[in-house]
This record gives structure tokens, C-alpha cells and sequence, in this order.
């Protein structure tokens, strides 16, 4: 009798702040928007005061409740597509990290609450696209992270169950995601300090980049009971 096939296993990235290093572009695009749009504000705190947020309210925050949010975010994303394109570079590591997991077999997901635009500057813009076997972005879920739907997605386009699937983030947002969503994550700290991530019981590492990780050692690491919570 034939062995059964070994499991599918997947690793999904998110994008901002962790396939690229850019989220201080955000910040800045942000900043250079809402000065076209008459305010002058202070970086460190615009970063406090909208940690966490979704673009949208961030929009409300400063122009109101019924400014044209979708018109607005689509140009705040125009300016930041022109302030980060000199610099678009995969953060280090990444390329033999993922070049590793092809070889033991290892699926390569996005799981992005980026829009489809941002997605295609990126990936396209560092010919990324046809290393992935799933891209999964705002577009293609209901709803957004912390909420596991973008993971979950992405582990089913990839053929691997939640506990065989490790996520890659930046941000606590994300990282809740992966704890609903059954799976482990590994966190960069191209973002936060690693104190943001102490509450989490579904991390496995903390790194600055891809540099140190190792493909067998990272499926070998174990956290503590993982419970997928589908909420």
C-alpha cells in the first residue's frame, strides 16, 4: 500500500510591512494628501491617532463622515504609488526564504487587505506575481483583518488546512486574523517593537526580516493550542 501524499503546507504573506518594507510611505502619503486637502499635520501624531485604522476612517477622522471615501482613498493611494515606487524592494531575506519553501514543496500565498491596485504596483513592480500560487486581497473577502476570512481564503486556494499554514505579518490586526483563523504567525518588526505582539499566543518568532528563518524549523515550531475562531 502506497503512503499517503504528505500534507499541504502553505505560507501566506501579508504585503505592507512585510513582503515590503513601506509603511513609513503610507504615513508620509498620507501626510502629503491631507496637505493638498488643507491640513498640516504631525507625524508622530497622525501615526498615534490612526494606528490601527482602516482607510476609511481615517478619511472621516479628518474630511468628515460624508466625505467621497472611495474617491479620496483611490487618490491618497496615487500619491503613495509615486512617493514609494523609487524604492520598491522586497525586504530582506524574502527571496531566499521563498525560494526555499518551493523546493519543500510549500505553497506561497498574499493574504493583503491591500486594494487590487496596490497589489498589482507591488507585485507586479517586482515581478512577484507568478512566484504566488494564491493572491487574496480586500477585493476578494467580505471582510477585512483582524477578521480570518482573507487567511482562510488563501489557505483554501492553496489546498492546506489552517494548522499547516504560517502567516507572515507586521501588524496585530493581522496577526489576530491568523489566531482566528487556526494558524501561526511569524511577526517582522518592520512596523512595531515586538511588545505589540506579547498577547499573542499563536506567534512562533519575532523578526526585523526573512534573513534568519528557516523553512523546516518554522513548521517544526509549535504555540500554544490554536482553535480556529470563524467570528
Amino acid at each position: 500500500m502506497n503512503a499517503s501524499a504528505p500534507a499541504q503546507r502553505a505560507f501566506l504573506f501579508d504585503m505592507d510591512g512585510t513582503i515590503v518594507d513601506n509603511m513609513a510611505f503610507h504615513t508620509t502619503s498620507w501626510l502629503a494628501f491631507f496637505e493638498r486637502h488643507g491640513h498640516a499635520l504631525d507625524a508622530d501624531a497622525f501615526f498615534r491617532d490612526t494606528a490601527e485604522r482602516h482607510g476609511r476612517e481615517i478619511i472621516a477622522k479628518y474630511l468628515g463622515e460624508d466625505a467621497d471615501h472611495v474617491t479620496l482613498l483611490a487618490e491618497k493611494e496615487i500619491v503613495y504609488r509615486e512617493l514609494y515606487g523609487p524604492h520598491l524592494a522586497t525586504v530582506a531575506g524574502f527571496d531566499a526564504l521563498t525560494a526555499s519553501a518551493r523546493r519543500n514543496k510549500v505553497a506561497l500565498v498574499v493574504g493583503s487587505a491591500a486594494p487590487t491596485e496596490n497589489i498589482d504596483f507591488t507585485l507586479d513592480g517586482l515581478d512577484l506575481r507568478q512566484r504566488f500560487d494564491a493572491i487574496v486581497g480586500a477585493s476578494d473577502v467580505e471582510r477585512g483583518k483582524p477578521h480570518p476570512d482573507v487567511f482562510l481564503k488563501g489557505a483554501q486556494l492553496a489546498g492546506a488546512l489552517p494548522h499547516n499554514c504560517i502567516v507572515f505579518e507586521d501588524a496585530p490586526l493581522g496577526v489576530e486574523a491568523a489566531r482566528r483563523a487556526g494558524m501561526r504567525a511569524v511577526v517582522l518588526t518592520t512596523t512595531l517593537p515586538a511588545e505589540a505582539f506579547a498577547a499573542f499566543d499563536n506567534v512562533i518568532a519575532i523578526v526585523p526580516n526573512f534573513s534568519t528563518l528557516d523553512v523546516d524549523a518554522l513548521f517544526a515550531s509549535v504555540a500554544p493550542a490554536l482553535a480556529p475562531h470563524h467570528q
